[in-house]
């Protein structure tokens, strides 16, 4: 009945994927690879979590 109430997940995830790449591109421009690397990872886990709720 109020179903338009609900958060969409995929919405969320998005979001969330987008943040840590933005993360993952400041840290590549500051040098610290490292920390690039890790919020790529990251980020890919949020894709694929992105790609099984959207039944992909």
């Amino acid at each position: 009945m109020f179903s338009f109430l609900k958060s969409d997940p995929v919405k969320k995830l998005d979001k969330e994927y987008g943040q840590l790449l933005e993360k993952a591109i400041q840290a590549q421009r500051s040098g610290d690879i490292k920390l690039y690397s890790e919020l790529t990872a990251q980020a890919e886990m949020v894709r694929v979590q992105i790609q099984i709720a959207k039944g992909d």
